[in-house]
């Protein structure tokens, strides 16, 4: 069996459709079809059976979808395991988003550019979705992904991960309006919990992330809680212009937490559900081998 073959048939077991394949793979339905087709020649088996318009996996073609995950990492761990005691060199591809790559990747590519000089770390920069999109057709070799605690990740099968660091969201709101918020609850016990804050700020415009389902799906979910529907009248994935339409009073939106404090904004802490950003890098399993990413994921382990 060529290895490629089995590529296809597992990406088929994932995606569910060849179209999902052919565009996952940048290939056509018909090449798909075919190299399926010539997978199933070289087992003798039936692979595939007609569902409705479409096709599904026979209990055979499920078997061997199951055993080619295992294939297809050790293909690669075989590879990189060649020589894994040589000086780590080559091109290391990084796709990430940006806090990430600032505060967890720079201070890697400056001590590697003095102490490993022969690796090169190409820096792309990405939300979630599209990284892990790049991860699974081998255009890069490291992920530095994010999910929330209310909202996690589903990275599938074949996805090694490396959990880095986390931290609390709140709802960045005008200073002002944060004051009005507080005082008119002075005299109430406890800790306001999330959907209270988003139930206090109804009335508002609301700011989601314009890259990341992710964020809106926090959003809609602590609001659902509160028994609103949010005016999402803007969206944006830099936090600091989420942090200058605050200012301006256009609209309310989550930030993390440890945000450095700026005149005239507030970011109210969220309980109950608390929402907490996960950072994680993530690999194809088998891969980690490689000399040259083995040591910056050490780095990131121990960083």
């Amino acid at each position: 069996m060529e290895t490629r073959r089995l590529q296809y048939l597992y990406e088929l077991s994932r995606m569910g459709s060849m179209r999902g394949v052919a565009d996952l793979l940048g290939t056509t339905t018909s090449t798909v079809s075919q190299q399926i087709a010539l997978l199933a020649r070289d087992t003798g088996a039936r692979l595939l059976e007609p569902e409705g318009r479409g096709v599904r996996l026979t209990p055979a073609g499920r078997r061997l979808a199951e055993h080619a995950e295992s294939i297809l990492a050790a293909v690669d761990a075989a590879r990189l395991d060649l020589d894994p005691t040589a000086e780590p060199s080559g091109t290391l591809r990084v796709s990430g988003f940006a806090t990430a790559i600032r505060t967890t990747l720079m201070p890697v590519i400056a001590e590697f550019a003095e102490h490993h000089p022969r690796v090169r770390i190409q820096v792309l920069e990405h939300e979630p979705a599209e990284a892990l999109r790049q991860l699974a057709v081998d255009e890069i070799d490291l992920a530095l992904t994010y999910d929330y605690s209310l909202a996690p990740d589903d990275v599938g099968a074949g996805i090694e991960t490396l959990p880095l660091w986390s931290t609390p969201w709140g709802l960045g709101v005008p200073t002002a309006d944060a004051l009005h918020f507080r005082s008119t609850r002075a005299s109430a016990d406890g800790t306001p919990g999330a959907a209270e804050v988003f139930d206090a700020f109804r009335d508002h415009d609301w700011i989601g992330n314009s890259r990341n389902v992710a964020d809106e799906t926090v959003l809609r979910m602590i609001s659902s809680m509160a028994g609103i529907e949010p005016a999402l009248r803007h969206q944006s994935d830099s936090l600091d212009l989420v942090e200058d339409l605050v200012l301006a009073g256009l609209g309310v939106g989550m930030l993390p937490a440890n945000r450095p404090p700026r005149a005239g904004i507030t970011i109210l802490a969220l309980h109950d559900p608390e929402v907490r950003l996960r950072a994680f890098a993530r690999t194809r399993r088998g891969r980690s081998a490689w000399p040259a990413l083995a040591l910056v994921l050490d780095r990131l382990r121990n960083g």
